[in-house]
């Protein structure tokens, strides 16, 4: 959840442990002193490559995942302290070597089989690893059932690495929130430069993926927690269609907006965990939308010819404001025409900017309701989002020692529901679809390309995040649309991504462009851990 959004264009104007590890300060000495040298074997590996080693026998998927133990512990205790994790999972190896005893008898499930996977912590995991959304009101959860995209990511053979950190409550605490801060994980950084926010909500996914401590993560959205901190983060991330992916068992905002999605390095490897984290849910009934619409393997449509003939429309606020933001915006263009795309300007930001107000009341109210239904039947010792607001007030100086919870006191005065307010805002919003349907439409195109977002701006715990000028996410996320972004190249050593937005379910029409754009393009770049400036 982007908390800024709604600074700028809502009303809102006028989100027991601080870290699994004994976490030092990251000064340029320490930061500086972290052996960047590439020898970590796996920096910027694939899951093809892990599966081929495990495969050939040059690895298993134990040696794997100790590989990742063992980085994640030399990136936050002796380097530059990203604070990406949040818990690890103290059954990782038992689960990798089950997955090597299978692989031994013949049995792999599939592409996913062995391979370790981050999870974003407000995901139930019904293990020894709590899920609290970062806060330290929900300390002790542990859930009593795994989330059904657990469960599938369980069945493809998947090792459950450790949880995320990210931004409390998923950043929807607080009108002056400082993103990838919790009360229980503390403030996550941009591993390119470490005084650089990561965005969130899903900070510590983007931080961990982009910094090599896992070949894939999974994040959570409601307006913009998988697509930001991806781009930010010089990561590729899929926002799918609202349904494609469950949310049951997972800590939610918005029942009309919320979903999952996949966070990687690669088009490849995000389609791969798309692939195994589908299917319909009866506890999720808006998955049973998705029947006959899922595709069973997203790399399939993989094809680096599938801009040819193509019609895409180029938001075209974009073409204007920061100079180093425009080049590369143009640049990004140009690869999409000589890929034998064409392109037409539209204007679809214009189009939605009247949808804010609207869609901060949707959030509200769906927040207190779906709160309330999941810490009802939750292993927390608060039962309600009232008993999450007074355990913040007797607890201030731990648990809101920089923002407060404007934003959960809010929820929390709303009605339910049944409520015109409610309904009204709804209706607003979903007219985002048929805008966006009618912009298809009228102009032929096949999909819709802007820049994800700014440059990540700098951490600021006193005054909170800040305007970077651009901003991509909303449109799909009121739609319920899918969204990808891909990495669409470095300003003063800051990542920036390339977006793609289209219709409902045509995450593999999307994949397919976005695989052509990042192979015709290249421009992924790995992190420096730059210390705290640009000097």
């Amino acid at each position: 959840m982007q908390r800024r959004k709604f600074l700028r264009n809502s009303s809102a104007a006028g989100l027991a442990v601080s870290s699994i590890f004994n976490v030092i300060p990251a000064t340029k000495a320490n930061a500086n002193s972290f052996n960047n040298d590439n020898s970590f074997p796996l920096d910027e590996t694939t899951i093809d490559a892990l599966r081929q080693a495990m495969q050939s026998g040059k690895y298993s998927s134990r040696s794997i995942t100790d590989m990742y133990l063992k980085q994640i512990a030399a990136i936050d205790k002796n380097g530059p302290v990203l604070n990406a994790l949040i818990e690890l999972n103290p059954d990782a190896l038992s689960i990798a070597e089950q997955m090597d005893a299978e692989r031994k008898a013949g049995k792999v499930r599939g592409p996913m089989h062995g391979i370790p996977v981050l999870v974003k912590d407000n995901i139930n995991t019904g293990d020894k690893m709590m899920t609290t959304a970062g806060t330290s009101a929900l300390e002790g959860n542990h859930a009593a059932k795994d989330a059904f995209i657990i469960q599938q990511l369980r069945a493809s053979g998947a090792v459950l690495l450790g949880k995320t950190n990210l931004s409390e409550w998923a950043n929807f605490r607080s009108t002056r929130s400082c993103s990838g801060w919790s009360s229980r994980g503390r403030q996550t950084k941009c591993p390119y430069i470490l005084n650089r926010n990561p965005s969130g909500s899903s900070a510590g996914s983007g931080a961990a993926v982009a910094a090599n401590l896992c070949v894939v993560a999974i994040g959570t959205e409601t307006d913009g927690s998988v697509v930001s901190p991806s781009a930010v983060n010089g990561i590729v991330g899929i926002k799918p269609t609202v349904g494609l992916l469950s949310r049951s068992g997972i800590i939610p905002i918005s029942a009309t907006q919320d979903t999952a999605g996949p966070m990687a390095r690669t088009v490849k490897d995000a389609a791969i965990l798309l692939s195994a984290l589908t299917g319909v849910d009866e506890e999720d009934t808006v998955t049973k939308n998705s029947m006959g619409k899922v595709q069973k393997d997203y790399t399939v449509f993989l094809d680096v010819n599938a801009l040819k003939n193509k019609r895409v429309g180029i938001e075209k606020s974009f073409l204007d404001g920061n100079t180093d933001i425009v080049a590369l915006y143009k640049e990004a263009i140009n690869v999409l025409k000589n890929q034998g795309a064409t392109i037409v300007e539209i204007e679809l930001k214009k189009a939605v900017s009247n949808l804010s107000d609207a869609e901060f009341t949707v959030l509200q109210y769906e927040f207190k309701d779906g709160v309330n239904k999941y810490l009802s039947t939750s292993n927390a010792k608060v039962k309600s989002l009232q008993e999450v607001i007074d355990f913040n007030k007797k607890n201030e100086n731990t648990a809101m020692p920089f923002f407060k919870q404007e934003i959960l006191e809010m929820c929390q005065a709303k009605g339910d529901l049944n409520s015109s307010e409610y309904k009204e805002a709804l209706n607003k919003t979903l007219s985002s679809r048929l805008i966006i349907d009618d912009l298809i439409a009228d102009n032929k195109l096949d999909a819709i390309c802007g820049v994800t977002n700014g440059l990540a701006c700098c951490i600021d715990l006193i005054n909170g995040d800040y305007d970077t000028g651009f901003s991509f996410s909303t449109p799909a996320a009121i739609a319920g649309y899918p969204h990808i972004t891909v990495p669409m190249g470095m300003v003063h050593n800051l990542p920036l991504g390339f977006s793609f937005m289209g219709t409902p379910y045509s995450e593999a029409q999307l994949i397919s462009f976005a695989y052509s754009y990042e192979q015709a393009s290249k421009k992924r770049q790995a992190p420096l851990f730059l210390p705290d400036n640009l000097m």
